[in-house]
């Protein structure tokens, strides 16, 4: 109330944070709706749709993990127990279990939470067919090879098969016609090979005549 006018005075709220001054009625304002999406609830609304494309982009990224040496388990980067034997050779297990039942000599096959046991018994198969992609096969391209161009290959293929046989077989009767005609020249070459050195031989060897006396001439004396 004020002292000097006597006249009670109501303070108006203000506007609250995000909403517009001329929504509201009164003077100098219009009689319009209020906002239904304040500026602090679309920020927070930005906020949210940022953190979706965050997890969704987290989802995408392909993280390179590793196995289990005795459950055969996925294990994720800056997951696991890795150990070095003295051998220098490496093992990487899932958890302390993994590594007390590796180091205790038990056999993974006969556990039934391991891969192994799993795989033995048929399970998991419907999850391993749908993880099979479809290999891409790649079409043949033709081009010409050094000795045969394009036309001369294409030509062959549209060959009919009873056509390519006939010209198969008289490749090889040819192939077997040359064979057979350098092993008769061989044949040939060897017997007048042999013939020469006959000729010559019997010309060289001296004929066999009386031996000669030894010692002085005999006779009664």
């Amino acid at each position: 109330m004020d002292r000097q006018s006597g006249q009670d005075h109501i303070k108006e709220p203000g506007p609250t944070p995000g909403e517009n001054p001329s929504a509201r009625g009164g003077v100098g304002g219009s009689s319009r709706a209020r906002n239904p999406f304040p500026a602090a609830a679309g920020a927070r609304l930005f906020q949210s749709k940022e953190k979706l494309c965050r997890f969704v982009r987290a989802e995408k990224m392909v993280l390179k993990t590793e196995l289990c040496r005795f459950s055969g388990i996925k294990i994720y980067p800056g997951r696991g127990i890795r150990f070095v034997r003295s051998d220098s050779q490496v093992f990487l297990f899932f958890n302390s279990k993994c590594k007390r039942y590796f180091h205790n000599r038990l056999k993974p096959a006969k556990l039934s939470w391991t891969t192994m046991f799993r795989k033995q018994h048929k399970k998991d198969i419907h999850a391993e067919a749908a993880k099979k992609r479809r290999r891409t096969t790649k079409k043949p391209y033709s081009r010409s090879i050094v000795g045969a161009s394009l036309d001369v290959i294409q030509k062959k293929r549209a060959e009919k098969p009873e056509v390519r046989d006939a010209a198969r077989e008289a490749a090889l009767r040819e192939i077997k016609e040359r064979i057979k005609k350098t092993k008769d020249e061989k044949r040939a070459k060897k017997v007048e090979v042999t013939k020469s050195q006959k000729t010559s031989g019997r010309g060289n060897v001296p004929k066999p005549g009386k031996a000669p006396k030894l010692g002085g001439g005999g006779g009664k004396r």
